[in-house]
């Protein structure tokens, strides 16, 4: 069985760090390119950050370039999402993801990604 589990989120002030954790079981994630999603109340899903299997390319969505680092650790079967400087409008619940193995497009679109983590809650008070 296929599991992604993510943790780590919070309730933190204006300026604060968090680093949210993604635990993978029944899957080995060094062939798979992994990203970050968040969706705030009201809002679609959005794609925050990516890391692919082959060469560790990171992107990243313009609103959180400079705060937040993408990383895995494929020894542990984990990747990290390291947030810093967060706002109150980074609140949301972020998904970690996995794409199917192999996959090296660089359309880092939910649709790209058929594993899904159950979501972790990141609130930034002001």
């Amino acid at each position: 069985q296929v599991q992604l589990v993510e943790s780590g989120g919070g309730l933190v002030q204006a300026g604060d760090s968090l680093k949210l954790s993604c635990a993978a079981s029944g899957l080995t994630l060094n062939r798979l390119t992994m990203g970050w999603f968040r969706q705030a109340p009201g809002k679609e899903r959005e794609f925050v950050a990516a890391i692919t299997w082959r060469g560790g390319i990171k992107d990243y969505a313009d609103s959180v370039k400079g705060r937040f680092t993408i990383s895995r650790d494929n020894a542990k079967n984990a990747a990290y999402l390291q947030m810093n400087s967060l706002k109150p409008e980074d609140t949301a619940v972020y998904y970690c993801a996995a794409s199917p193995p192999y996959y090296s497009g660089s359309d880092y679109s939910a649709k790209r990604f058929g594993y899904w983590g159950q979501g972790t809650q990141v609130t930034v008070s002001s």
